[in-house]
């Protein structure tokens, strides 16, 4: 087995693959639920949004992470902050090189839009990604304050080991 990462956009085909990877960050599941159909729509259209980003890596073809990005005004800059609301890469395929490869990939699009920034959250337990964040050149500058508007569990809870 080869380690090289590729990254490509994600495609409608990624789906399953993401979906999957989103679960692993404990976002609900999706696969082989009622709400099944709804989220393809929904991720299809995330892929065509002209203020939205997605790209995923790979290692010997198989999709082993996923980044998104988006782009928003803010008032006060003149370009727009780009923001990464999933970052994820498999755990068996950490430490390979994937997740750098997705967010340098996220940095440059950021950069090609002119983004003054480019900044994520992550939960407070995922301290290994924490220490990754910051080797990849970012800072520990804000704390996020949230207050959950419908019914879902948010943020996710620490895996149960």
């Amino acid at each position: 087995m080869t380690d090289a990462v590729t990254v490509r956009e994600a495609k409608s085909q990624d789906f399953d693959a993401v979906t999957s990877l989103l679960e692993e960050l404990g976002r609900p599941r999706i696969l082989g639920t009622p709400g099944e159909d709804a989220a393809r729509e929904r991720y299809q259209r995330w892929l065509e949004a002209p203020d939205l980003e997605a790209w995923v890596a790979e290692i010997d073809g198989s999709v082993v992470g996923f980044i998104d990005l988006t782009f928003v005004p803010r008032l006060n800059f003149d370009g727009p902050q780009a923001s990464v609301p999933d970052l994820i890469v498999r755990e068996a395929a950490r430490s390979r090189g994937a997740g750098a490869a997705l967010l340098a990939r996220a940095e440059a699009a950021a950069r090609d839009r002119e983004a003054f920034a480019l900044t994520l959250e992550s939960a407070n337990w995922r301290e290994r990604a924490h220490a990754f964040y910051l080797r990849e050149g970012m800072t520990n500058a804000a704390q996020e304050f949230i207050k959950i508007l419908s019914d879902v569990q948010w943020p996710p809870a620490p895996p149960i080991t």
